[in-house]
């Protein structure tokens, strides 16, 4: 593998694990509890919807846009994710990485050079890498905010650098 492209996965691989750390050992009651209720972008979302986010942008960024691979992801059902327990998500987020792993090791000089089609946009492939660092990184300081409120004040040790 590339070392830019390691580094990229290092800082991946540690926000991905972080939120799964988060959400580990979170009772359904915990994962699905929302700070706020109301209707589309008037309401805050669960754990288990930020997870599933998350996983949703890893995958949709990095294997749908930068690997070329089949479209397969179905962004809106990520908001409507109702955990029954953490295990589901934590595969959900192993999984992301693994393929996460596969895509970036396939990756060349010239592919980090070239641009990708995303969101109806053309993007280059270093700018979906700092994307997935970028938007992984907002929704895990919400997810610790929310951690935060469901546990009546008491926070998470973060960040881990």
């Amino acid at each position: 593998m590339l070392p830019e492209v390691a580094a990229y996965l290092e800082v991946i691989d540690d926000l991905r694990g972080q939120v799964g750390d988060l959400i580990a050992d979170l009772p359904a009651e915990a994962l699905n509890w929302r700070p706020l209720d109301g209707e589309k972008d008037h309401a805050t979302n669960s754990l288990a919807v930020m997870t599933s986010h998350v996983a949703g942008a890893e995958h949709y960024w990095i294997a749908e846009v930068i690997g070329r691979r089949p479209a397969t992801r179905i962004r809106d059902e990520e908001f409507v994710t109702v955990a029954d327990g953490a295990a589901s998500l934590l595969e959900k987020l192993r999984a992301t990485g693994a393929e996460t792993r596969e895509v970036l090791a396939s990756l060349t000089a010239a592919d980090l050079e070239e641009t990708r089609e995303g969101w109806g946009r053309t993007v280059s492939v270093r700018w979906c890498l700092l994307h997935v660092v970028d938007h992984t990184a907002l929704h895990l300081g919400h997810m610790q905010i929310t951690y935060q409120l469901w546990q009546g004040g008491r926070g998470v040790d973060a960040p881990r650098w």
